[in-house]
């Protein structure tokens, strides 16, 4: 397995506006906290969810190229375990009732 490097965007105003870089390819990933603020998928963007501390999280790539995409996973992987919950289900679609967003 390889071994990126993540990095990690904070905004001091609004912490659920987290950005994940990754030092080896050129993927960025939005982090969006989906109990405290609105979120509108972007269809040409790649969407996934998760479960952490009884929050649900969305996860928006920025710009995403193809060569990036599966760098996804491991990606939302490093940030649950830096939000200290490792076991984070990783979902292709919305779980909220009604929103059936799969991710393509």
């Amino acid at each position: 397995m390889d071994h990126n490097v993540y990095l990690l965007a904070t905004d001091p105003k609004n912490p659920c506006r987290d950005v994940i870089h990754s030092r080896d390819t050129r993927l960025k990933v939005r982090v969006y906290c989906l109990d405290e603020e609105q979120f509108r998928p972007d269809d040409d963007e790649v969407q996934l969810y998760g479960y952490a501390n009884s929050k649900l999280f969305a996860f928006e790539t920025i710009d995403i190229a193809a060569e990036d995409a599966i760098d996804l996973v491991g990606a939302i992987k490093w940030y649950a375990s830096y939000i200290q919950c490792p076991n984070m289900e990783i979902l292709p679609e919305d779980p909220r009732p009604g929103r059936n967003n799969i991710a393509m």
